[in-house]
């Protein structure tokens, strides 16, 4: 993918997902692989406003996480979380977003890990999935301000979990991915249905 237009397209998904509420100030980041061999990453760039992304607002970044043009912008510190994810899957595109129910369910079921989702129609959203009989394991990571230990950790979640579409941080967001951003973008969108959906379940539960 040519790098113009792969900053094109994430700026219009980080601005729509701005408007839902999903990536509100300066928080979440968008990436897509332009090249396998060499690996070349479009993503956004350190700390810029999601719902005024331009496309300008973006850098090009190698396998390890260095800028290919030494004029663009500062880059993230969770790019390497974006590797992490684009290396261990094999994926083309991964989104960051900090809602609300993400953030609030990573907080409420962090002691058990993670936790299901089962049941919804929505889950036949996620590639692969054919049923609303699947379940769903939405797995939790302790939030941890060395990156290069949570990518790390990122790295080994992923390849001991070759079937989860997404997972969390606590108390920060969701993770998710997909071949293309088309893809990746879907997910979010089907996660964040979901997020919300047992949330709101959990909170007509009655109280012990």
């Amino acid at each position: 993918m040519i790098f113009s237009t792969a900053c094109e397209h994430l700026a219009a998904i980080c601005r729509d997902f701005h408007r839902r509420g999903w990536v509100l100030g300066t928080s979440g980041n968008l990436s897509a692989v332009l090249s396998r061999d060499p690996l070349r990453v479009a993503i956004t760039a350190s700390s810029v406003d999601k719902g005024r992304l331009t496309e300008d607002q973006f850098l090009e970044i190698d396998s390890e996480a260095r800028v290919v043009n030494p004029a663009q912008r500062r880059p993230s510190a969770e790019t390497l979380l974006h590797l992490a994810i684009l290396k261990a899957r094999n994926e083309g595109a991964v989104i960051h977003t900090h809602s609300v129910w993400s953030t609030i369910l990573s907080d409420y079921h962090n002691g058990q890990g993670g936790f299901f989702i089962e049941g919804y129609e929505m889950l036949k959203g996620l590639e692969g999935v054919a049923t609303h009989e699947h379940r769903e394991w939405l797995p939790i990571l302790e939030n941890n301000q060395d990156m290069k230990a949570l990518a790390g950790e990122t790295d080994s979640l992923l390849r001991d979990n070759p079937h989860i579409h997404g997972f969390l941080i606590r108390r920060h967001g969701m993770y998710t991915w997909g071949a293309d951003i088309a893809q990746a973008t879907r997910h979010v969108e089907i996660l964040e249905f979901l997020l919300e959906s047992v949330g709101r379940r959990q909170m007509m539960e009655p109280q012990h």
